[in-house]
């Protein structure tokens, strides 16, 4: 293989890896935003912790690939990323570990300040987590104020009209993925009222997404690659559709359908994303020529190949563990069994 046919390789590996990040990920940060709605009881928290306590953890597994996966295969998109983006993707961090230690110790100890303090703390880690990557990844798409000077934008400009309708997509998406996910995985009460929630927060989902791509084929260029080759509209058609349906489902109570309908909205919709992006990788609104592409970042032939035979033989392995998990812990969880996160 040669080093241009790589790096389209190892581009679209990028991509797939965030995509299964944010499908994994979305019904656990879902979890915790919808946590102080669903779960009025102590046990009914209990019933929330373990719903994402044996997985969390493996789905944050794709979230340092795909950071890794940047760092090796196009360590200068890496290096502008981290740097342009440093104050989002900063707060993302810290986002990360005020979610993971608000699960974890909110129930170590009995007093109700301190119980307050961990569940707050769980619930804003897991709202703006979503939020803010919608933000960053939006203004990706978007492009950024980069000319022949350097670049030029700051928080503020950053969290201009389309980010934030990003980071809301990201947001609502998630929510109605996590009450789903919460729904199949919960029995009693608190299954019923996710339920419920599921059947409401769609109506904002689909509307968030619908004002998306619209705003998407106004406001920024990414919808040339479709223009050119038609059969890519399939993908946003996808993803729209895909949850359209998922309504159709809720009522039914097919509530495993729903999820995968949502699941597969979500994976399209970052698709969208990369597929518009090809072939830059970091991508300038005010002209094109300042933008960073795919075969710009790269790194060498070799290093490229070496981890191309890496990844064959670690995501099976990992796929492998993730499938066996979720087979272990499949069975519902009801009030009375429920033991919070482990």
């Amino acid at each position: 293989m040669t080093h241009e046919t790589l790096a389209i390789i190892w581009f679209g590996l990028w991509g797939l890896i965030w995509a299964v990040y944010f499908v994994l990920d979305g019904y656990t940060l879902g979890t915790g935003m919808l946590f102080p709605f669903v779960a009025k009881k102590e046990q009914e928290e209990r019933q929330l912790q373990e719903t994402i306590g044996p997985f969390w953890g493996g789905n944050e597994v794709w979230l340092i690939t795909a950071g890794g996966a940047t760092f090796a295969a196009f360590p200068e998109t890496y290096a502008l990323m981290f740097s342009y983006l440093y104050t989002p993707l900063f707060l993302i961090l810290f986002a990360l570990f005020f979610r993971a230690i608000g699960l974890e110790f909110m129930h170590k100890h009995s007093s109700p300040r301190w119980k307050s303090f961990w569940k707050k703390a769980f619930f804003t880690g897991s709202s703006l987590i979503p939020f803010l990557f919608g933000v960053a990844f939006a203004n990706l798409f978007r492009g950024l104020n980069i000319d022949e000077n350097g670049y030029h934008d700051t928080l503020f400009s950053l969290l201009n009209g389309y980010a934030i309708l990003g980071g809301l997509l990201l947001v609502a998406l998630f929510l109605l993925s996590g009450s789903l996910w919460i729904t199949l995985k919960t029995s009693g009460a608190v299954s019923n009222k996710a339920h419920q929630a599921a059947g409401v927060l769609w109506y904002p989902a689909v509307s968030l997404l619908g004002l998306f791509f619209t705003a998407t084929a106004n406001k920024t260029g990414m919808f040339e690659n479709y223009t050119n080759q038609p059969l890519l509209w399939l993908i946003p058609t996808v993803s729209l559709v895909a949850l359209v349906l998922s309504k159709l489902w809720i009522r039914r109570d097919r509530d495993g359908v729903a999820f995968t309908m949502v699941s597969l909205s979500i994976f399209t919709l970052m698709a969208t994303g990369f597929t518009g992006l090809f072939p830059n990788m970091i991508l300038s609104r005010v002209n094109p020529e300042y933008s960073l592409t795919l075969f710009e970042a790269a790194g060498s032939e070799l290093n490229l190949k070496i981890m191309f035979f890496v990844a064959l033989f670690i995501v099976p392995i990992v796929i492998a563990y993730q499938s066996w998990m979720y087979r272990i812990f499949r069975e519902e969880i009801s009030p009375d069994n429920a033991r919070g996160y482990q």
